[in-house]
């Protein structure tokens, strides 16, 4: 069995996409809340900033920064994946085995990876603009001034960390 070597960086930025099993499940948003709740208890006890989040059926994809002193962002995957499957008595095996993590490595490559959480749901044809999506930290962003309300990153027209307003 292969021995999976993950980059350790101490209060590093990290994107991340975590899968279903079963990827034709709509798992994750018919459970929204369980997941929220799975996220929240997690938070408490080893504690992360959340710097985008998408969550789509089957899939979701996140970007974390990590306490200055910590790198363990596995545990705490590790930790959320339990909670959330706890959650759901008499359910089948819910995650994927691994994970898929890239360390952020500076603001160029920090926007392009916020833009593609945030295209998802219209890149995989949920919805037409990302406002439309309801489970994103999209919409925080956009009460802080950090995209417009209108903002889609046409699908045809995205290039990784360009916005895009209108669309």
């Amino acid at each position: 069995m292969p021995n999976y070597l993950r980059m350790r960086v101490n209060g590093g930025t990290w994107f991340f996409t975590v899968n279903l099993h079963d990827r034709k499940d709509d798992l994750l948003v018919r459970h929204i809340e369980e997941l929220r709740q799975a996220l929240g208890k997690v938070k408490e006890r080893y504690p992360f900033e959340i710097n985008a989040w998408v969550v789509l059926p089957d899939h979701m994809h996140c970007i974390w920064t990590l306490p200055s002193d910590d790198s363990n962002y596995s545990q705490r995957w590790r930790a959320i994946k339990k909670a959330f499957t706890k959650s759901l008595p008499g359910s089948p095996t819910v995650w994927q085995k691994r994970f898929w993590e890239h360390c952020i490595k500076d603001d160029r490559d920090y926007a392009a990876h916020v833009d593609y959480v945030y295209i998802n749901p219209v890149k995989h044809g949920f919805v037409k603009t990302a406002c439309e999506w309801p489970y994103s930290s999209f919409h925080r962003d956009v009460k802080r001034g950090l995209y417009p309300a209108d903002w889609a990153g046409e699908v045809e027209d995205f290039s990784a960390g360009e916005r895009k307003a209108g669309g």
